[in-house]
């Protein structure tokens, strides 16, 4: 009895490492596609990249660490249909800068800047805003995108909790191809995989175009919010979860992958969510997820073409929005204290009213203020 107990437990934690690989598709499959169907990039290029990187994860974090694209880079590249030398420009500047900043030490001294409030806050918009792009994805086909969502929601109640994601996809393609749906990505014209290099003027434009806007919500994101969630996740590694562990790894993967054509890679808190609600615990998840990508870009073909085409944009949605609601609920919305409430709430709808730089700007000047009246009080004892 022990034993079928215990096997029953292995089976489990295997099958959430696998569910929790792939629990951040809603935020990277719409991305990476987009970039590979509409701007025409390789797409070896492109699932090299996350292979290595998130192989690399694996190996140096030992924990799920998700592997995730620059997303205000990659979607700015899909809407102004930008060449791959503005892409591959963009990623080596933020790989320089994120280097800078952590071999520097800055990177550290701009986190202790940050109180849990701020980085709450932070993270409430940007699952704010998760939500709203997975809800307008899920819009293309109402009843799968809420169908999907209820159980992914509902997934945390179930026993077999870590099989219900996978199931969800797998369903969801078969519905859209037997369905004579048209597919939701077209893959015919993109191009072949080769070493190249941005020209000079890419330099400058991508610098201003893409890296500024795209650099504070990495710092914020991408380097000090994913390390608070990974100490307070694993809290018994926590040593290894420094911000500027994160800034290094990420500087280093763009800065070596670009020219190969990868695109803007970094970690994300978003994606740590969702990973370990779908059962990500340990190396596993990162080492499947980037031996998947390293198999496609290898076969990459029309058979693999044609399955991540059939991919309905619901269903990535609801996984999007599923992400959004994790990355977004904390427990001090119950019982912070109330001007904690108040750093968090006005952060947040700074980071969604303006941007993110402003909503971090804010949140530190209100804790400045606070720490100012606090000494003012103690003097006047």
């Amino acid at each position: 009895m022990r034993r079928e107990i215990n096997r029953y437990h292995n089976v489990n934690k295997i099958s959430g490492e696998f569910s929790g690989a792939f629990a951040d598709l809603g935020t990277f499959l719409p991305l990476v596609l987009g970039l590979i169907a509409l701007n025409h990039f390789s797409p070896q290029g492109i699932f090299f990249g996350f292979g290595l990187f998130a192989l690399f994860t694996a190996l140096y974090y030992r924990r799920p660490m998700p592997i995730q694209p620059m997303k205000v880079i990659s979607a700015l590249i899909i809407a102004e249909g930008m060449l791959l030398g503005m892409l591959q420009a963009s990623a080596i500047l933020m790989g320089i800068i994120l280097l800078i900043l952590a071999y520097s030490g800055i990177i550290q001294w701009m986190a202790k800047q940050l109180s849990p409030a701020i980085s709450i806050g932070i993270q409430l918009a940007i699952g704010l805003q998760l939500i709203w792009l997975g809800g307008v994805m899920m819009s293309e086909t109402w009843f799968i995108g809420l169908l999907a969502f209820g159980l992914l929601f509902a997934s945390r109640y179930m026993s077999m909790q870590y099989l219900v994601m996978p199931l969800v996809i797998i369903l969801g393609i078969t519905w859209q191809f037997t369905s004579g749906t048209a597919p939701s990505f077209n893959f015919s014209q993109a191009s072949a995989w080769q070493l190249s290099w941005p020209s000079i003027h890419e330099w400058g434009s991508a610098a201003m175009l893409l890296v500024l806007p795209q650099l504070a919500l990495t710092l914020t994101n991408a380097v000090i919010a994913v390390s608070a969630m990974a100490k307070h996740k694993f809290p018994e590694d926590a040593a290894k979860f420094e911000p500027q562990q994160f800034a290094k790894t990420s500087g280093w993967a763009n800065l070596l992958l670009a020219p190969f054509g990868a695109t803007a890679m970094c970690h994300g808190a978003g994606g740590l969510a969702v990973q370990y609600h779908f059962g990500a615990r340990t190396w596993l998840a990162p080492t499947i997820f980037g031996s998947t990508c390293l198999l496609i870009a290898i076969f990459w073909g029309q058979g693999i073409a044609s399955a991540l085409s059939f991919i309905p944009l619901a269903i990535l949605g609801s996984l999007l929005a599923i992400a959004g609601t994790q990355l977004a609920w904390s427990k001090r919305f119950i019982d912070g204290k109330p001007f904690c409430i108040v750093v968090i709430f006005s952060t947040a709808a700074t980071c969604l009213l303006i941007n993110t730089a402003a909503g971090l700007a804010i949140g530190v000047l209100l804790e400045l203020g606070r720490h100012q009246w606090l000494n003012v009080a103690k003097t006047n004892k």
